[in-house]
């Protein structure tokens, strides 16, 4: 450990400097954090495990306790146990770390619509931040359903809660941000009237992966790719979100969103940012947020013929490595009449000078034959090919695929000769395989974000212009999934177990291309 500039202790994690050396990163500040949802699936599937990650190797700071509140009567001892057993179950569990880490967790029972539980709550903080010197700063985490976002947001203001007295508030909200630009805009607008926007933390998970940060890092501290990452080289990019799971016990919450929701509104289209933004002229959380959001304003509007740009579908039973699987109506707490699209693709524009008329094609889906996140960005045919004579047909594309996961890797494809004395041409691959060869620490999605969180870095987070764009520009989509336009939304039907739709093969087949699946 060494001290950083300002005098604040600095920590070493899974991150190497163009040295080759481990990165140096700022230690989290003191601070209680609130889990508003404590006792619920994402508390106990990733918040915790995170913190308890990030306490035994000492990225915490020694300044910290959390609180959680929730519904359930709980009392600390029983938080207590059931945050171990969940701690338990991800694995790498340490019993001497988890018996100091566990005296940091205490539990309160709170009705989020009641003024007076909260101001308990209140007066609990209090006591707990003398005595851990958390110097008055506070971060309040919402893992509950959205529909109590705004209530919450209210009850902890009317406590007093959100008022910053010497140190710093700030308020982290999960995805989804509404369900529509109406909702969102209201759910901003409350939060706005307790909050600046620099005390809110709007989470994508996906941005919390190593793979979506070296995007930036790939395109631009790589002199050989930037040239040549526009409309001049490139054919057209790709985006896909493939998950071979169904919906599990989440019909209520599924129903209600649909993949549209899921999937697109936030890590499909923060994806996209990353891909296709402009290099900002410093290396700075805003800076980078400026330019994320320059692309989505850029988005062309999905205002022309949708059934040329989008594709809905609905998973049927079929087979998934060897046994039968349901169809998505018949599902636990689905409706059998459900028009919920569990599988959409689009075709997108952005109208700028890089990319002008370079079609990106998104697609998503559940029940899918393989599980996998990679962007696909193939380049153009060369503009004459002097061996027309020599080989029958046409030479495929060059490709660049970026494998976000589960395997996280960079391929490069191209053609070179086959060796021998005859001239004939082969497909190769360079491959890059993210974490080969590196033996340092390595952060998750959550911990690196509840790192951030602590640090005040927000480069990773969504702004609130973002998120409206983006709402916006997939509101024709929305209106369309969920039955609101002048026609009735057609659901193309697939196996549980392939690849998606046909007319998802047949859009991107009418403009003469096709997608890239997974090559393991």
């Amino acid at each position: 450990m060494v001290d950083s500039p300002e005098g604040r202790p600095a920590i070493r994690i899974g991150r190497v400097a163009a040295t080759g050396q481990p990165c140096e990163e700022m230690a989290p500040d003191p601070c209680a954090m609130v889990i508003f949802g404590a006792s619920g699936d994402l508390t106990k599937r990733k918040l915790l495990p995170a913190l308890f990650f990030l306490f035994r190797n000492k990225l915490l700071s020694r300044n910290f306790f959390m609180l959680g509140v929730a519904r359930t009567g709980l009392d600390d001892g029983s938080f207590r146990a059931e945050m171990e057993r969940a701690v338990k179950k991800a694995g790498n569990f340490d019993e001497s770390a988890w018996a100091e880490f566990a005296g940091r967790l205490y539990y309160r029972r709170a009705d989020y619509r009641d003024h007076s539980s909260l101001k308990d709550l209140r007066r609990f903080l209090d006591e707990k931040a003398r005595e851990y010197a958390t110097c008055g700063n506070r971060m309040f985490y919402l893992a509950t359903p959205p529909s109590v976002y705004a209530d919450i947001v209210e009850s902890t203001a009317n406590a007093g809660l959100l008022a910053e007295e010497g140190g710093w508030v700030r308020l982290v909200i999960e995805k989804p941000h509404g369900r529509d630009l109406a909702s969102a805009l209201a759910l901003e607008e409350t939060v706005g009237r307790h909050l600046r926007e620099e005390q809110v933390y709007r989470i994508d998970h996906y941005l919390g992966k190593d793979t979506v940060q070296n995007i930036m890092m790939f395109r631009f501290a790589n002199s050989i790719f930037e040239p040549v990452w526009n409309r001049h080289f490139i054919d057209h990019v790709q985006i896909t979100v493939a998950e071979s799971i169904g919906i599990g016990k989440r019909a209520g919450f599924y129903e209600e969103a649909g993949v549209l929701r899921d999937i697109f509104q936030n890590h499909m289209l923060q994806v996209l940012s990353f891909i296709s933004m402009e290099p900002p002229s410093v290396y700075s959380s805003e800076l980078v947020r400026d330019e994320r959001v320059k692309v989505l304003r850029a988005l062309r509007p999905l205002d022309g013929p949708l059934d040329e740009q989008l594709v809905l579908g609905q998973y049927v039973e079929g087979e998934y490595e060897g046994r039968h699987v349901k169809g998505y109506t018949e599902e636990e707490g689905v409706s059998s009449r459900s028009i919920v699209p569990t599988f959409a693709a689009i075709k997108a524009y952005i109208d700028d000078w890089r990319w002008q008329g370079v079609p990106f094609y998104l697609r998503s889906g559940k029940r899918l034959k393989n599980r996998f996140t990679q962007i696909t960005i193939q380049f153009k045919n060369v503009p004459h090919l002097m061996f027309s004579d020599v080989f029958p047909g046409e030479i495929g594309p060059n490709a660049l695929i970026m494998r976000i996961q589960p395997d996280e890797r960079i391929q490069l494809k191209f053609h070179a000769k086959n060796p021998g004395s005859r001239v004939c041409l082969r497909d190769v691959v360079m491959d890059f395989q993210y974490l080969g060869g590196y033996q340092g620490l390595v952060l998750d999605a959550y911990e690196r974000m509840l790192m951030d969180c602590m640090t005040g870095d927000k480069m990773l987070f969504v702004r609130r212009d973002g998120v409206e764009l983006s709402w916006s520009w997939l509101g024709p989509a929305l209106d369309r999934a969920d039955g609101k336009g002048p026609e009735k939304p057609e659901l193309h039907l697939y196996r549980a177990g392939s690849s998606g739709p046909a007319a998802a093969e047949r859009l991107m087949a009418r403009d003469g291309r096709a997608w890239v699946d997974y090559e393991g």
